[in-house]
C-alpha cells in the first residue's frame, strides 16, 4: 500500500473477500489512513461480524454480503467506489481440483464481474490480488488465477 496519505484521503475503497484473512489485514490498515469509507465485500456473513464486531466503534466501516460470482450485487456494491481491492479467491487447491468449475467460477468469472463493474461503474483503481503460482501453473488454482491476472491486464 502506498506510504503516501494523500492516496486515500477522501477516497472509498472496497475490498472484494474484505472478511478473509489478507482482507482484515488491509481492513486494519487502511483504518490507519484517512480514507473517507472502507468497504468489506464478502460472501462469508460470520467473518464480517467478526470484523464489524472488532470495528464497531468505526463509523468509517461499511459491509456488504455478496459473492463475486454475482455481478448484479457486484455492482450494487462498486456504488461510488474509487478504488477496488480484489481479493476474494476460492485459494484451497485440493477443493480446487475436486471441484474444477467452482474455480473457474469465482475465479475467473468473478474477476470479469469485478472488471466489468469497475469499468461501469467508473472505479479509478483496481487492484487485483493474484499469486506466484500464476507465473508457472501446474494446479488448477494457479491456472485460474493466471487467467484473472490476464482480464485484469487485457481490461487496463
Amino acid at each position: 500500500m502506498p506510504d503516501s496519505s494523500d492516496f486515500y484521503k477522501d477516497k472509498t475503497i472496497l475490498i472484494t473477500g474484505g472478511a478473509g484473512s489478507l482482507g482484515q489485514e488491509l481492513v486494519r490498515r487502511l483504518l490507519q489512513t484517512e480514507a473517507r469509507k472502507i468497504v468489506v465485500f464478502s460472501r462469508d456473513e460470520y467473518k464480517q461480524w467478526l470484523v464489524a464486531s472488532e470495528y464497531e466503534d468505526q463509523p468509517r466501516l461499511r459491509f456488504y454480503i455478496g459473492d463475486v460470482r454475482d455481478y448484479r450485487r457486484v455492482m450494487t456494491a462498486f456504488h461510488s467506489v474509487d478504488y477496488v481491492i480484489h481479493a476474494a479467491a476460492l485459494k484451497h487447491v485440493p477443493a480446487l481440483e475436486r471441484n474444477p468449475f467452482e474455480a473457474v467460477q469465482t475465479n475467473i468469472m468473478g474477476a470479469r464481474n469485478v472488471i466489468e463493474a469497475a469499468l461501469e461503474r467508473g472505479v479509478s483503481r483496481v487492484v487485483a490480488v493474484s499469486t506466484d503460482k500464476a507465473c508457472a501453473p501446474i494446479n488448477l488454482y494457479g491456472a485460474t488465477k493466471l487467467v484473472a491476472e490476464k482480464l485484469f491486464l487485457y481490461a487496463h
